[in-house]
């Protein structure tokens, strides 16, 4: 998925194996992730996406007269937050400690792959449906 104020912005879904770079797109003032070699188009990631960074994350802190800060981390997993709330960002970055960051705040330039998507729900079809429904009593 691509935050809100991404929609005017040329979008695809994310692959396994994709390039990605942090960047603030243009007419936007969201950042977000771009494959490498095509900086006009936001790559979305759906919740649950892994993601690999060539070197630890940095992202700017929310106030201003602070340097950017590192987290220390290169492996986390896209998630979206606060849902209920429409007007602010969703996107964010999840790593192994809990620690959530905007993905909006993080510092543009930086590279990362696509390590694996999602799992999604296997279709069963109808006979399928109809063996798991005689199994259950």
């Amino acid at each position: 998925m691509c935050d809100y104020s991404l929609h005017l912005v040329a979008s695809r879904p994310a692959k396994v194996g994709d390039e990605l770079v942090t960047m603030k797109f243009q007419n936007s003032m969201t950042r977000g992730f771009a494959a490498i070699g095509e900086p006009n188009m936001a790559v979305c990631l759906l919740p649950g996406t892994e993601v690999a960074f060539e070197k630890e994350v940095k992202y700017e802190r929310f106030l201003a007269f602070f340097a950017n800060a590192k987290l220390g981390k290169k492996v986390a997993r896209f998630r979206q937050i606060n849902i209920g709330k429409p007007n602010v960002h969703h996107d964010a970055l999840e790593f192994p400690d809990g620690e959530t960051v905007l993905l909006t705040r993080l510092c543009e330039g930086q590279h990362a792959t696509v390590l694996q998507l999602p799992a999604s729900p296997r279709p069963v079809n109808a006979a399928e449906r109809q063996k798991g429904d005689s199994l259950v009593r």
